[in-house]
């Protein structure tokens, strides 16, 4: 257990990226195309180059709608809706094996959405025997799956454990009645039970809870008894998510009254209460918003500097290609991002016309490779050896990050960092306030480049 200085996290807490890439994505850009991409896929599938793969499959669907939810999703119940755009990620599928050195082999597979399991269990065999089928996955390799248990039933997950699926996720958010009523989320904590013992009897590896701190009418005590609920429960893994409210940019979220929302000083002493909570019942502290059991390997990762970090947030698997499938989706190669279009429309004439169906992306340079190492060892290590970084890139480090380490003796003296023989150490404070430490790296925020809204940091 740490101590959490609420006077820090008020100092500190301000907007800032989360850092699931960098260059972040404001910064992907249109003059970027399915050429572009395909050039780079072309460029990167040999032998000589046979890194394993990641893939991504997003599937948007939705049964109804969370006022709280800042994913790309559709609300549809028509099957026929559905089955048109899974035949169409087949045929995505189809498109990326024919680039992919045969031989490279999938270590990562994560379904997200919407809601992957708003597919029926005969449409996820049918999705999961062709995502088989097309290509190789390592014995031991990792497959999520997101759920929702208001329209879940045991076959679903059945067919998910048939499938190859190994690990799973659900929201939980809250459960105070008050609260769900008010994000329009009904999920009685009976219900999130029944679920986590369905997995646990047909044994998932690991199974991760998400809470959300920051939503209507949330407490401290009454959200204690949530956090105590998902402790009794013991799933393996717990993310606790700062409710972001941006209805400019997800118009849903305006049906979520402001005047509801708990006070900045309120939601200070939820995270507060949390965490310490969660710590001194044996969880590991990630880092930013993660806790895992000290046996599971999100923390033995964190143990032995393993850790890494995409789009799906904090993961085992570095060193790897990700590939994403299906509309929004964001595909990572070692020099490329590059996100579908947005629409189903777009993405259906760009799937009909044979060409990847890619609306933006961004093409790194010398400079956003150093800074994206410099800033994934921040927020996975939460360490810095600089001596490490100028053998590798052939930098001198302290010189060339001299703008961010200046900034960063204000964190040394609040004892968030340490700074000591051309080391830098994050304190466990610190890793609740990770994304602060990693802007200092950040180049196009040093070059007064980057113009983007982002979430505040806590």
């Amino acid at each position: 257990m740490f101590e959490i200085d609420l006077d820090l996290i008020k100092k500190y807490d301000r907007p800032g990226p989360r850092y699931t890439s960098y260059p972040t994505a404001p910064h992907f850009h249109e003059e970027f195309t399915s050429d572009n991409y395909l050039d780079e896929v072309i460029k990167t599938n040999h032998a000589e180059n046979n890194r394993d793969l990641s893939l991504y499959f997003h599937i948007p669907f939705c049964d109804t709608l969370c006022y709280f939810c800042g994913c790309n999703m559709i609300v549809t119940r028509n099957r026929d809706r559905i089955k048109r755009y899974t035949d169409y990620m087949k045929n995505e599928i189809d498109l990326l094996r024919s680039h992919l050195y045969p031989e490279r082999k999938s270590i990562q597979l994560h379904w997200g959405g919407g809601t992957p399991t708003h597919l029926n269990p005969d449409e996820i065999h049918d999705l999961t025997s062709y995502i088989n089928q097309s290509f190789t996955f390592d014995d031991n390799a990792e497959k999520g799956c997101e759920i929702d248990p208001r329209e879940l039933t045991r076959d679903h997950l059945v067919a998910l454990r048939e499938g190859g699926f190994n690990r799973i996720s659900m929201g939980v958010q809250d459960f105070n009645d008050k609260v769900q009523k008010a994000v329009n989320r009904i999920q009685p904590e009976d219900m999130t039970r029944q679920v986590v013992e369905w997995v646990r009897e047909l044994k998932f590896d690991s199974i991760n809870l998400d809470l959300i701190y920051g939503l209507p009418h949330q407490t401290v005590d009454d959200f204690a008894k949530t956090v105590d609920a998902i402790i009794d429960i013991s799933p393996d893994r717990i993310a606790v998510f700062n409710y972001a409210h941006v209805p400019w940019m997800k118009k849903h979220m305006a049906l979520i009254k402001e005047e509801d929302l708990p006070a900045p000083e309120e939601k200070l002493n939820i995270l507060k209460m949390t965490v310490a909570k969660l710590t001194g019942a044996g969880y590991v502290f990630i880092g930013m918003d993660h806790f895992a059991k000290p046996d599971d390997e999100m923390a033995i990762a964190l143990h032995e500097k393993k850790l890494y970090r995409n789009f799906q947030g904090y993961s085992t698997h570095a060193g790897t290609d990700l590939y994403g499938m299906g509309i929004t989706s964001i595909s990572q190669l070692e020099r490329v991002y590059a996100q579908n279009l947005k629409t189903e429309k777009e993405y259906f004439d760009a799937m009909d016309e044979g060409r990847f169906p890619i609306t933006k992306g961004f093409l790194l340079n010398d400079d956003d490779l150093l800074r994206r190492h410099v800033i994934m060892k921040v927020m996975c290590d939460f360490e810095l050896n600089f001596e490490s970084i100028e053998k590798q890139f052939n930098i001198d480090f302290e010189k060339y990050f001299a703008w961010g380490l200046n900034n960063l003796k204000e964190m040394i003296d609040d004892g968030l960092i340490n700074i000591e023989n051309k080391k830098l150490t994050v304190t466990e404070m610190g890793r609740l306030l990770i994304r602060n430490v990693a802007i200092n790296f950040d180049g196009y925020i040093e070059r007064k480049e980057d113009t983007a809204r982002y979430s505040r940091t806590v």
